[in-house]
């Protein structure tokens, strides 16, 4: 790292150009955040691409003192695939949302994680379409009212953290709007993982959806309804450190601690597992019948997309790889097919 690089500070990747989202969005403080981790990684600012596809989280690349791609609606993935397996010393980041991400752009997820392509994407899941205002999207919750809904969704939503670990996301986290040290700690392990790493935040769309993870957010009951997962650690939470996660069978539980039995019951947290089976079984937790976990689920080393891929031919390689094999075809001048000889 040179010197410039170490003097770089948050303001260096900021814009200037004032945020448009919504007083109080949960989207202004993973802005802050993030800008507070680029300086952390030793990278020079030149390398940092920031990609979005269409939505309120989708505004990131104009607010980045970077290099960004605002793309079409659910194409984040193929594009920020390209510029990195083109310029490998890139640092790429995705913004995307629960309707970006995983409507239009579901299947470009399942194969972004499946891959292993060295970039990092951040999915803000609000539960709702908060830009095209506020109707149903893949994880709107059974019963709510929107505008494409009007008597309550019938809809089983999606599960973005377990359809990411079970597509096989070798980095893969949740943090919510309301944690922002837990945001600076998963962004700044994220930015420094090789591989795909995949973050859910869950951010409160206060115009469209207000409330929905009050139970997982409210300071007055979190501690209650949530764990924070710390690597090498039982699975312990509560006001009072009270409760603890043991699997009966292959079924996270919680117990409480002198009743259902002790410390040394609970679950270890191992972020390193090459199993992913306890990272996708945590992931599947949900309020009210279990406590959400949040922080680092999955942190695991195995190939990147791309590293086994020979150098790209010259143009001249390109051209003879195209006119061989006896399957293309050329125009003459007077607009004649013919063959073209191997």
């Amino acid at each position: 790292m040179n010197n410039e690089q170490q003097q770089l500070t948050r303001k260096d990747f900021l814009s200037g150009t004032e945020p448009k989202w919504c007083p109080g969005c949960g989207c202004n403080v993973v802005l802050n955040r993030l800008t507070g981790t680029f300086p952390l990684l030793g990278i020079p600012k030149e390398k940092f691409v920031m990609v979005s596809g269409i939505g309120c989280s989708s505004r990131f690349p104009y607010y980045l003192n970077t290099y960004g791609f605002h793309g079409i609606h659910g194409r984040a993935a193929p594009v920020a695939s390209g510029l990195k397996l083109h310029n490998p010393d890139l640092s790429v980041w995705v913004a995307t949302g629960d309707g970006d991400g995983l409507a239009i752009g579901g299947n470009h997820f399942i194969h972004l994680m499946r891959r292993n392509v060295d970039i990092k994407v951040v999915l803000f899941n609000n539960q709702i379409y908060g830009l095209t205002k506020g109707q149903a999207s893949p994880t709107t919750q059974v019963g709510v009212k929107t505008k494409t809904t009007p008597f309550g969704s019938e809809e089983i939503p999606m599960r973005p953290l377990p359809l990411a670990i079970a597509s096989g996301a070798t980095f893969a986290a949740r943090i919510s709007d309301s944690d922002p040290d837990l945001i600076s700690e998963v962004l700044l392990a994220a930015g420094k993982h090789k591989g795909i790493a995949f973050i859910e935040v869950m951010i409160n769309c206060i115009i469209f959806n207000d409330g929905a993870f009050k139970a997982l957010t409210d300071i007055n009951v979190r501690a209650e309804n949530i764990i924070r997962l710390k690597h090498g650690e039982p699975l312990i939470y509560g006001t009072n450190k009270d409760k603890g996660v043991k699997l009966n069978g292959v079924r996270p539980e919680s117990f409480k601690l002198g009743a259902g039995g002790n410390a040394d019951s609970a679950l270890v947290h191992d972020i390193h597992n090459p199993d992913s089976t306890p990272a996708y079984l945590l992931a599947s937790m949900e309020h009210p019948s279990s406590p959400v976990p949040f922080g680092i689920f999955r942190q695991v080393s195995k190939p990147v997309y791309g590293d086994r891929t020979m150098p790209a031919p010259s143009d001249t390689e390109v051209e003879k790889l195209m006119m061989s094999g006896g399957n293309s075809w050329q125009l003459d001048d007077s607009g004649n097919i013919g063959t073209v000889d191997p």
